[in-house]
């Protein structure tokens, strides 16, 4: 566990930089630690706070990046200010480039049938050299198949991979690595949500200057406005949770 682990809300976050975060994974890798790392956003941490099953899972994770400009936002706000906003669509390339230059292999698990391996190709052409171990596209409802599981498990264990990008979409993504990631035995797990598709060119992602402004969820809503819609509106519950953890010589001023 980072030594820059501090407590954010109802979770943990580490407050680190995309160089420490890639120096950390070396390590990690070498020592062949088995742990997977997850962002944490709005959305993320409202879940954690309206189903239990999920704050162990978020609580063990090796790595917790904070993704989304208002975790930054609240952060400074309570007197902790972090270092750095790590979306999990920008880090992957980052890793993918460092995976590149040290030799890790990498699996891609999840996303539609044939966008995986499209995305493989395409980390060929970008970071030349890549190791890519295998990819996979797991069938509708595999998460409720206890043989398809096994399959899964079988099949990343003899791939040797030392990077896992798995995109399933939150919390299904985090559940599969906590309950699994034992028994593939790859050391890294990275919950990337839809990233498996920007890469593959599947789907796009918003401009450079919009995620860097904190703007990518209007983006996302106007290109899919009934269902990013609908969570941009629910996680306006993260500003009440927000006061509800503001220490309290804050409240005091």
């Amino acid at each position: 566990m980072p030594l820059n682990r501090m407590p954010f809300m109802n979770i943990y976050l580490d407050n680190i930089t995309t160089s420490e975060a890639l120096d950390y994974i070396d390590t990690w890798i070498a020592e062949r630690r088995i742990g997977q790392i997850i962002t944490p956003n709005c959305d993320q941490i409202l879940q954690v706070a309206q189903n239990p099953e999920l704050k162990p899972i978020w609580d063990s994770a090796e790595l917790l990046f904070a993704d989304g400009h208002p975790l930054l936002w609240f952060a400074k706000w309570y007197g902790t200010p972090l270092k750095e906003k790590i979306n999990g669509s920008s880090f992957v390339p980052e890793l993918c480039r460092r995976a590149a230059e040290k030799g890790y292999s990498i699996f891609l698990l999840g996303a539609e049938p044939g966008v995986a391996a499209t995305a493989a190709e395409k980390l060929k052409v970008t970071y030349p050299g890549i190791q890519i171990a295998g990819t996979y596209s797991p069938p509708f409802g595999f998460e409720k198949d206890p043989e398809e599981i096994a399959k899964i498990n079988a099949m990343l264990r003899d791939s040797r991979a030392d990077i896992l990008i798995l995109g399933f979409g939150v919390p299904k993504q985090e559940k599969f690595g906590y309950y699994n990631m034992h028994e593939y035995q790859i050391p890294v797990t990275i919950n990337a949500g839809g990233t498996i598709d920007f890469i593959a060119g599947n789907k796009k992602r918003a401009p450079k200057w919009m995620v860097d402004s904190g703007l990518e969820w209007l983006y996302r809503t106007i290109l899919e406005p009934k269902r990013v819609g609908k969570r941009v509106i629910r996680d306006l519950a993260i500003f009440p949770m927000a006061v509800k953890y503001l220490p309290e010589k804050k409240k005091m001023l």
